[in-house]
């Protein structure tokens, strides 16, 4: 698995990496500069400390001059150290934040059928903790790897040039430290991704239960959840300590091997500098042991950043496997956009199953004609919300046809489609914005008067002038709004945009029976001449429905009026019979 995917997700590093071009180009520019400086600084070190060859004889211009040059060269280093780490930091950081829009882009072009078969807490751990130890790897790879390499490359050949048989020591000792490294670095990677995947599933599990908090406190299952959790911590830090752990061995086997390259330049340049009478000099022999230092500590630095750099590998592949993920809808060549709708609507030989091993709807067959209201009912299961998704295009019928105004859907935009739908949700959801731009939500080029009247109208305006701030109190997930309040700020969205096709999925199951009754009549007033899709637990809200859908096991079972339906004493005269059976 590692050999295929990997040399992919370095070619995407790469490719967004390069997208920054110029500030690279600048980082490899001064990064050469500050190596070349760590090459000279040990030449003319060494030229120091041959100006002082026995007592009494010191050339202590030479020396002056030398360390003059030495103070200049390593002023240099620390500037261009110091600009190469903020255009690396800066790389890295727009690298991720380019990872995190395209996240946040796919999330928008996702299938529901994605979206409702991945874990939520998955998907935010890949755009928020992925992408964070992506960014930390990188961080270290742009600061470590490009001056690890030149100066491992640089060092050699100056120490080349100096003597070649010493070079020559450090050279066959090399491998060694190389295949440690490789050695380690290979097994460790499958831990990473572990750890990876064990951080997912924590993240989607602490999710999950702040979510239901209340239900976990209802049921008094927070001793369960604490033991739950217990066990994926125990998972995540197992699989930390062995990825830690192996990815740790590295650094010291590394420097281990670097030392005996230390000490064995040091013997060899000893006798080399005996034998050759003085030729090869104390300085000469300073500035080689300084060149075996700055060639192997790259190799200990790299080897130290082996557990950051592995495990932005783990994350980057999965950042950029849910960028390339292809279960997206693309929008058919031939699509058209519309500006409104009829209402006129026909399924034909419909069939859809969520999985291929159980069927849902088969073979479903309706015509709805403009201005009716259409009321969808059946038990739990039997296919009404189905429906109004494949309606709206969250989900792609298996079969069939689905035509509004004597066009397949499918040959619309979903965008100009679902403009021309206003749909309310059993599931309110408030975005964290003011009253005002959270009614106009999809929409914000409405009036403040408009809003105030689409308030007005769904009984929302007398609870939200009771609010700090009115219609400008800014609302979050952790407002003190009740689910009735919010499902009416959800009904004035759809008020206040007057669209020609409403769908209302349970849209007051949360809200008391007084102000429900006033809602029916303002909902009267609005579906009035339009196309209405309701889909409904308590019968009582659809006795007035034009048809009714009795729906049982993804079929239409019964179809009808209420009265008709009554007196056909079928399926549906039974469930409407026991919402009032004492």
């Amino acid at each position: 698995m590692k050999n295929n995917k990997q040399p992919s997700v370095y070619k995407k590093i790469a490719s967004r990496i390069l997208k920054y071009k110029f500030s690279f180009i600048v980082s490899l520019i001064l990064t050469v500069i500050s190596v070349i400086g760590t090459l000279l600084v040990p030449v003319y070190i060494g030229n120091a400390i041959d100006c002082a060859v026995s007592q009494g004889k010191v050339d202590f211009e030479l020396l002056m001059h030398n360390i003059v040059i030495v103070t200049i060269i390593t002023g240099v280093i620390i500037v261009t150290q110091y600009f190469t780490s903020i255009i690396n930091n800066k790389i890295a950081y727009n690298v991720v934040k380019d990872l995190r829009n395209d996240c946040i882009s796919k999330i928008q072009k996702l299938s529901m059928c994605y979206i409702d078969s991945n874990e939520h807490g998955d998907i935010i751990s890949r755009v928020i903790n992925d992408a964070e130890q992506f960014s930390d790897g990188l961080i270290l790879g742009f600061s470590q790897l490009f001056s690890g390499v030149l100066t491992i490359l640089g060092t050699l050949v100056f120490m080349l040039k100096l003597n070649i048989y010493i070079a020559l020591v450090v050279i066959v000792l090399t491998p060694l430290s190389l295949f440690v490294s490789k050695f380690i670095a290979s097994r460790t990677y499958n831990f990473f991704k572990n750890q990876s995947e064990s951080r997912a599933k924590q993240t989607s599990f602490v999710n999950e239960m702040v979510g239901n908090i209340r239900v976990v406190k209802a049921f008094s299952k927070e001793s369960d959840n604490i033991n739950d959790f217990d066990s994926l911590n125990k998972q995540l830090s197992n699989d930390s300590l062995k990825a830690i752990f192996y990815s740790s061995l590295t650094n010291p086997c590394t420097r281990f091997i670097n030392s005996l390259v230390y000490a064995g330049v040091a013997l060899f340049g000893a006798i080399v500098s005996i034998k050759t009478g003085g030729a090869f000099s104390i300085g000469i022999l300073s500035c080689f042991l300084s060149y075996a230092n700055q060639y192997t500590r790259p190799f200990n630095e790299i080897s130290g950043v082996v557990t950051e750099l592995q495990n932005a590998i783990v994350c980057a592949e999965r950042v950029t496997g849910f960028i390339d993920e292809d279960n997206v809808y693309v929008e058919a060549g031939d699509a058209i956009e519309i500006d409104t709708l009829s209402g006129d609507f026909e399924f034909k030989n419909v069939s859809f199953s969520y999985t291929k091993e159980r069927p849902l709807i088969e073979n479903f067959n309706l015509n709805v004609k403009s201005g009716q209201k259409i009321a969808i009912v059946g038990p739990t299961g039997c296919g009404k919300t189905t429906l109004i998704n494949l309606l709206m295009r969250f989900y792609d019928i298996d079969s069939g046809t689905i035509i509004a105004d004597k066009t397949d859907i499918s040959k619309i935009t979903k965008k100009s489609f679902r403009k021309c739908i206003g749909m309310v949700l059993q599931d309110t959801w408030i975005k964290h914005g003011t009253v005002i731009e959270n009614i106009t939500l999809g929409n914000p080029d409405y009036t403040r008067e408009q809003v105030i009247e689409a308030a007005k109208a769904t009984h929302a305006h007398s609870f939200i002038k009771r609010l700090p701030n009115g219609y400008d109190t800014v609302l979050d997930e952790n407002d003190s709004l009740s689910q009735g309040q919010r499902q009416l700020l959800c009904i004035a969205r759809v008020f206040l945009n007057m669209p020609p096709v409403l769908i209302l999925d349970e849209a007051t199951s949360s809200i008391d029976t007084m102000t429900e009754m006033r809602i029916q009549r303002a909902f009267n007033k609005l579906t009035k001449g339009k196309t209405t899709f309701v889909v409904a637990h308590r019968l009582s809200t659809i006795e007035e429905a034009d048809l009714i859908l009795v729906m049982n096991d993804g079929n239409i079972v019964e179809q009808g009026n209420h009265k008709e339906l009554l007196a056909k004493k079928g399926f549906y005269y039974d469930l409407y019979n026991s919402q009032f059976a004492k």
